[in-house]
C-alpha cells in the first residue's frame, strides 16, 4: 500500500483534511464528489481519488451533483453544467469509474444523499474552491458524514495554500508568483487519470439510492428544453450561445491558441473582434483546467519553465514568449489568481469593508455628491440608461452569458456613477454577474466589482464628483480609444 500512496503524497498543500473522522478501509468505494473542477482531463482532485482507488483496491464513485436552489438557478446556468456532466458520462462510459449525475427535480429532493453515499464509502474527496456557497456546503458536509473528506485545490497554478499573504498590488502578486511559480507550475496534474488500467472493475449503484434518487435522465444531459422546464428555476434567463463541457471548453482552448493567441494583445481590446479567449466561463464552472491552458500555451510558444527568471514585479520580461502570449498569461496567472489569493485568505472578500482604507474614506467623503443619472436595478438589467454603449454592454451579457473584457471595467465605473452609493452599485454589480453572465460568482468576480471601488489600485487625481480618488472611466474616452459604432449597434437592436 505505502508505493501506491506515492501518488497520493505528490499533492502536497493541495489536499487539505475537511474532518478528523476515520478512514473506512472495508467499506465498498472511494466517493469523489464532483462540485467545482467539473471535468475529467487535468483534475488534481480525480488524480486524487484516482490514487486512493488504487491504494485501497476499490472501485471509484464520481458523483456530480447539480442542486436547484443555488443562487440565480436558470436555465442557463444550469445547460452549461449540463452539458457538462454529458460529456463526463460518455467519457467514463469505456473506465473502470462509475459517473453518477445527479440533478434535483424540486428544492431538497437531494437532501441526504451525500450522507447514504458516505456510508458507504471509504472516505470522500472534493474539490477545494474559494468562493460562492461551496466553502460553507463543504464544511457542512465534513460535520455530518461519517467517514474521512478531504478536499484538492486545482484552482490555479499556484496553491491556494502556498502563502498566507493576501496581496492588495497585481505587481506585489507579480513579483511572488515570479519566484515561486516554477516549482509549482511543473507539478502537472495527469492529464487522463481515469485510464488508468489499475483501477479495480466499477460498482454499481445502490439500488435503494437509485431508486430514490434517480441518475440525470438522457433528456437533461442532452439539455432537452422540455426537460429544463420542468425544473423550479429561472427559465426567463435563456440557455446561452456558447456551449458548455469540457468537449466545448477544450475545443475553445485549441481555436483559441492556434488562430487567436498570436493576435491577442491588439485584438482582445477589441469588442467588435472576436479577440478574447472566451475561456473564463470554462475556468468558472472547471470543465478547462488552468494546468492545460497553460501547458498549450507554453507548447505553443517553444518556451520552459527553466527560462523563467523573476523580474520584480514587471510585466514586461519575464515570459520568454510573443507579447500576446505573454499579455495572456499575465492575465491568466497574474489577474486570475490574486482573485483566488483574495477569496481564500480574507473570509470578508466580498463585503464593503474589505475595500482600502483610502477608497473607503474618498468614497465616504463624497457619498453626498448630486447624482445627475440615477438608475434602478430593474433599468439597469433592462439596459435602459441614457449611455448607449454600456447598454450595449449590459445586453451582451444578458443575451450571451458573457460581455467583452475591454468593457467590464466601463461597465461597473458607471453602476457606481448611477447607484445612490457605493454600496448599492456593489450590490447591483453582484446582482447582474450573478444572474446573467456564465462567469460569474467567482473569484475573478469579486477582483472586478472591488477594482471598480479600489481594490489593487491607488488613489487618483484630480479628485472628482461621486468617485472622489477612486479611477474614473467614461464612455466617451473608450469610444475614442477602440472603435464601437458596430458593436453598439449589435447589441442595442431587437435580438
Amino acid at each position: 500500500m505505502s508505493t501506491l500512496l506515492e501518488n497520493l503524497g505528490a499533492l502536497g498543500t493541495r489536499v487539505t483534511p475537511c474532518n478528523a473522522k476515520p478512514l473506512a478501509k472495508d467499506a465498498d468505494f472511494v466517493l469523489y464528489w464532483m462540485i467545482a473542477h467539473r471535468r475529467t482531463h487535468y483534475n488534481f482532485a480525480l488524480d486524487r481519488a484516482v490514487g486512493w482507488a488504487r491504494a485501497l483496491n476499490k472501485p471509484l464513485l464520481v458523483f456530480e451533483p447539480l442542486r436547484v436552489g443555488y443562487p440565480w438557478a436558470s436555465d442557463r446556468l444550469h445547460a452549461f453544467v449540463l452539458a457538462g456532466m454529458r460529456d463526463h458520462q460518455a467519457h467514463f462510459e469505456d473506465r473502470r469509474v462509475l459517473y453518477y449525475p445527479y440533478v434535483e427535480p424540486s428544492a431538497g429532493a437531494g437532501k441526504g444523499l451525500l450522507a447514504e453515499l458516505a456510508k458507504r464509502a471509504c472516505l470522500i474527496v472534493t474539490d477545494e474552491f474559494p468562493c460562492f456557497f461551496l466553502p460553507r456546503m463543504v464544511a457542512a458536509a465534513a460535520r455530518n458524514v461519517p467517514c474521512r473528506m478531504e478536499q484538492v485545490d486545482s484552482n490555479g497554478l499556484l496553491p491556494l495554500r502556498a502563502t498566507t499573504r493576501t496581496f492588495l498590488t497585481a505587481h506585489s502578486f507579480r513579483a511572488f508568483l515570479q519566484k515561486v511559480l516554477p516549482e509549482h507550475a511543473a507539478h502537472q496534474p495527469r492529464k487522463d487519470p481515469s485510464a488508468d488500467p489499475r483501477l479495480s472493475t466499477r460498482s454499481l449503484l445502490p439500488r435503494e439510492i437509485r431508486r430514490r434518487w434517480p441518475p440525470a435522465s438522457p433528456a437533461l444531459l442532452a439539455v432537452e428544453p422540455r426537460a429544463l422546464a420542468r425544473l423550479p428555476i429561472d427559465h426567463s434567463v435563456g440557455v446561452a450561445e456558447l456551449p458548455g463541457g469540457d468537449g466545448a471548453g477544450r475545443a475553445r482552448l485549441r481555436l483559441f491558441v492556434r488562430s487567436k493567441l498570436t493576435d491577442y494583445a491588439g485584438a482582445r481590446r477589441l469588442p467588435e473582434q472576436d479577440g478574447s479567449s472566451k475561456l473564463s466561463p470554462y475556468l468558472h464552472f472547471g470543465h478547462v483546467s488552468v494546468h492545460e491552458i497553460f501547458l498549450q500555451v507554453k507548447r505553443a510558444e517553444g518556451f520552459g519553465l527553466d527560462q523563467l527568471s523573476p523580474r520584480r514585479g514587471a510585466r514586461e520580461g519575464y515570459w520568454p514568449s510573443s507579447a500576446s502570449a505573454a499579455a495572456f498569461l499575465d492575465e491568466l496567472v497574474t489577474w486570475r489568481e490574486i482573485g483566488f489569493n483574495m477569496c481564500h485568505t480574507r473570509s470578508d472578500y466580498h463585503a464593503y469593508a474589505s475595500l482600502p482604507g483610502w477608497a473607503k474614506a474618498t468614497l465616504a467623503n463624497h457619498a453626498d455628491d448630486p447624482r445627475p443619472h440615477r438608475y434602478s436595478l430593474a433599468a439597469l438589467e433592462a439596459g435602459r440608461t441614457h449611455d448607449p454603449i454600456w447598454n450595449a454592454a449590459q445586453m451582451q451579457m444578458v443575451r450571451e452569458g458573457w460581455f467583452h473584457n475591454q468593457l467590464r471595467m466601463l461597465w461597473g465605473k458607471k453602476i457606481l456613477e448611477w447607484s445612490a452609493s457605493p454600496k448599492a452599485a456593489l450590490k447591483a454589480m453582484v446582482h447582474l454577474m450573478g444572474k446573467y453572465s456564465l462567469d460569474g460568482r467567482n473569484p475573478n468576480s469579486w477582483t472586478g466589482f472591488f477594482w471598480v471601488l479600489g481594490r489593487y489600485d491607488r488613489p487618483w487625481g484630480p479628485e472628482r464628483p461621486i468617485f472622489g480618488k477612486v479611477r474614473y472611466m467614461t464612455s466617451q474616452s473608450m469610444a475614442r480609444k477602440v472603435p464601437l459604432e458596430n458593436y453598439v449597434a449589435r447589441y442595442t437592436e431587437s435580438p
